[in-house]
This record gives structure tokens, C-alpha cells and sequence, in this order.
């Protein structure tokens, strides 16, 4: 997991801890010194806790004009034992929220489980921002997590699978993905 790093491409539009407005200012990283681990593995210096054991995250880009941010996560989505949303809520999406970020775009490619628990958290988010036009979309989410995440109802909050399963985000620029996930959003709700 060590060789896992944040996608980088997009670091020429966007740096998170050089945002002022981001919950991750001014943070400094190692290239060198693996400190932050997933169970016993250690992970690349790149990615930013949040709080949680086993999930990490890095806010790729915000555009806070546009209202979007997309988040890529790395570990294992525990909401069971170490209540990874109330982390992921609390520290990283009200932040966002508070600076006028309505739409979420998670990137789940390193998510390798989830362990869902009650749904408090996830309504409350999507309470936040769906008076705000807002939604959270998942982006390339495992098959199996996506059906986890199904069995515990969390499709009443998230917009996931189909098209977006599909999407080579990593060709594009920010603003390409807002509009595919967003036309793909937009379908899903009409």
C-alpha cells in the first residue's frame, strides 16, 4: 500500500495545502518518512488523515465558484468499529460546506471494504446539501463495496454505480469529470 499514492496530474490546478480554504492549509508532508498506517501497513506520506484508522483521503481539487470538490480515498470505509463517516462529515465535508461546496465527487479506487453502521451521519450530510442543488457522487467504488453500501440503504444518499463505475477520470481535467458526473447525476434524478 506503500506505493499508493494521490493522483498527482491535477497538483498544476490545485494543491489542498496551499488553500487557505481548505481544512488541510498549510500541512507538510514527507516524501521520505511513512508514518500514517492502515492496519499494519504503512501508507504513502502523500495522503491526509482525516482522523480515522482506516481511512485516508486526498482533496484533489475544489472549485469553490463552481461548488465542487473531489475527494480520493485510500483503506478501508469502517463506519462499524471506527465511524469513518463522522470523520469524514465532521473534518473534511463541513469544512467544505462552510466554503460553499455542494457537490462531492469520492474517488473509492483504494476503498477496499466497508463496514456500514446506522446512517445518521450520511443523512445529516445530504440534509446539508441537497437544499443546495448539491449531491455526493461515487466514483469508481469496488463492485463489492458498492453492494455493501447498498445493503445498508446508502443509495438513499449517494449517487453510484452504472456510468460512474466506468468514468477515466484520470484523463481529465476537474472541470470534464463535474460535467460528466453531473449529467450522469442529473439523469439519475429526473
Amino acid at each position: 500500500m506503500h506505493d499508493l499514492e494521490p493522483f498527482y496530474n491535477w497538483r498544476g490546478l490545485y494543491i489542498a495545502s496551499e488553500d487557505p480554504r481548505s481544512p488541510f492549509f498549510e500541512q507538510e508532508y514527507s516524501e521520505f518518512e511513512f508514518s500514517n498506517q492502515i492496519y499494519d501497513h504503512y501508507i504513502h506520506p502523500q495522503w491526509d488523515s482525516m482522523g480515522s484508522q482506516t481511512l485516508f483521503i486526498k482533496i484533489l481539487y475544489a472549485d469553490y465558484i463552481a461548488g465542487y470538490a473531489i475527494i480520493e480515498m485510500i483503506g478501508e470505509w469502517n463506519d462499524l468499529l471506527y465511524n469513518d463517516i463522522m470523520f469524514l462529515k465532521r473534518e473534511i465535508a463541513e469544512a467544505l460546506i462552510y466554503e460553499g461546496i455542494q457537490k462531492f465527487i469520492l474517488v473509492g479506487e483504494n476503498v477496499l471494504n466497508f463496514h456500514g453502521s446506522d446512517d445518521s451521519y450520511y443523512e445529516e450530510w445530504f440534509d446539508e446539501i441537497t437544499g443546495e442543488d448539491g449531491w455526493i457522487a461515487l466514483l469508481n467504488f469496488r463492485d463489492h463495496v458498492l453492494d455493501e453500501m447498498e445493503r445498508a440503504n446508502l443509495d438513499s444518499y449517494f449517487v453510484l454505480g452504472g456510468n460512474l463505475n466506468e468514468l477515466r477520470w484520470r484523463a481529465m481535467h476537474p472541470d470534464q469529470v463535474l460535467e460528466h458526473v453531473e449529467s450522469f447525476v442529473m439523469r439519475r434524478l429526473t
